[in-house]
């Protein structure tokens, strides 16, 4: 019987990696439908040079420093290439996550960030800050010792690739055409349903990204785990949904695909913890805070995120990790528990925002000085899916351009002339 029950749960994990690994199909759908189509090669191959490098990094690297013995509940120190390791399986449920923290900032710096600027970045990032964050959560670090909560990675995961996408977005700047004076200008993406696709992808994924943490195939605590998945999902949904109902006039239908990623981010720290009428609660909350987050981040603070990821996985995710000290089943302030874990919540998300800016700051500079963050405004003009890859993702240069099919005309001889355009005649999209 412990031989059939060991081989349920090392299944079970293997299949909860699978679904966080399909969760990158969902980011490159979201990436790419909410931005102009004149990116999404550049955004595709982001996404999947991020898994991949990811993946490289964290075996050589990031498991050792995450899971490795702790030296001062700082960092780990043993496991570099897995010597010594003996749990295949939780490397590789890991190895997927430490890929979706980094494929954050791809939405965040989109249309604008020289391709080898953010690998660079993504190596930092699955190799050294994602894997010390997580190691003072989840391998033995100081912040678990103190007594802080994460089922499943609102700060870890989320608030860690949240910070580093905000302090990249800052640093590289708006779009061009964002901001005109006091003007914030709406640049649609090519194609919402795309990114609803997505959404759905990234929801069907979450089941593995919070049950598959449960390590076990524990029937007691993975199906309480799911449906407090669903129902803060659907709880976010219906919130921003109603919530721009009433403060724009309309359901703003980009928003309300967000929502349920932020419903998702804000459970993922308590997804174990709480009542299924306190998901509800965390979700619904989290889809409003959301959509004033992206509001005051792009009209106040003027940082320009195309798809929305540093309030989804930021401020969401802040939301999510104090949540839990409300509604803790055991020991949250609702259920009579006081304000310890409140506290210690909050100095756990100090703590990484702190750790996850000054290092990401640090490394920016540092690639800075190597080779340019930012592509030209030619570049820009023009599309990174041109100017980075000599290709683009959609077959639209004859309609765009008024050339027939066959025409012996290059498609780079045709973007010199696009290039030369008056501004008023280029495309958008």
């Amino acid at each position: 019987m412990e031989a059939v029950q060991s081989s349920v749960d090392m299944l079970w994990v293997m299949l909860g990696a699978m679904l966080v690994f399909f969760m990158h199909a969902g980011f490159a759908m979201v990436e790419s439908g909410f931005t102009r189509s004149k990116n999404t090669l550049n955004i595709l191959m982001k996404n999947m040079i991020t898994v991949s490098l990811g993946s490289i990094l964290y075996f050589i690297v990031g498991y050792a420093l995450m899971f490795g013995p702790s030296s001062f509940g700082l960092i780990g120190t043993q496991g570099f290439a897995l010597s010594g390791v003996e749990d295949i399986g939780f490397f590789v449920f890991q190895a997927v996550f430490a890929a979706t923290c980094a494929t954050i900032i791809s939405g965040a710096v989109a249309e604008r960030m020289h391709l080898s600027a953010y690998i660079l970045l993504t190596i930092a990032m699955t190799a050294v800050i994602y894997p010390i964050v997580g190691h003072w959560v989840w391998g033995g670090g100081w912040l678990s010792q103190i007594g802080f909560i994460d089922f499943a990675g609102s700060t870890v995961v989320h608030l860690t690739g949240a910070v580093a996408a905000f302090v990249a977005a800052w640093k590289i700047g708006p779009r061009i055409g964002k901001y005109s004076g006091k003007t914030v200008n709406t640049i649609p993406g090519h194609s919402l349903p795309l990114g609803a696709l997505g959404v759905f992808i990234l929801w069907l994924g979450w089941f593995g990204f919070n049950g598959g943490s449960t390590l076990a195939a524990d029937p007691a605590l993975v199906p309480p785990v799911i449906a407090n998945t669903l129902l803060a999902a659907s709880a976010g949904v219906i919130a921003t949904a109603g919530y721009t109902r009433l403060r724009y006039g309309r359901i703003d239908a980009s928003l309300t695909m967000n929502g349920a990623l932020a419903g998702l981010v804000g459970i993922t720290a308590g997804a174990a913890n709480v009542s299924l009428v306190g998901a509800l609660a965390i979700g619904l909350i989290a889809g409003v805070v959301m959509t004033e987050a992206i509001r005051l981040l792009d009209s106040k603070i003027r940082v320009d995120d195309p798809v929305g990821a540093i309030s989804v996985h930021g401020i969401a995710g802040i939301w999510g990790t104090l949540a839990v000290g409300l509604f803790d089943t055991t020991g949250g302030l609702l259920y009579g528990g006081g304000v310890e874990i409140l506290g210690l919540q909050a100095v756990g998300i100090l703590a990484v925002i702190a750790w996850a800016s000054i290092s990401t700051g640090l490394v920016l500079f540092a690639v800075g000085s190597l080779t340019p963050l930012r592509v030209t405004a030619e570049e820009e003009e023009v599309g990174l899916d041109f100017s980075e890859h000599g290709s683009q993702a959609y077959s639209m240069q004859d309609v765009l351009l008024g050339s027939p099919t066959g025409s012996s005309d290059s498609f780079a001889h045709r973007l010199n002339q696009l290039g030369d355009a008056p501004t008023s005649q280029k495309p958008t999209s």
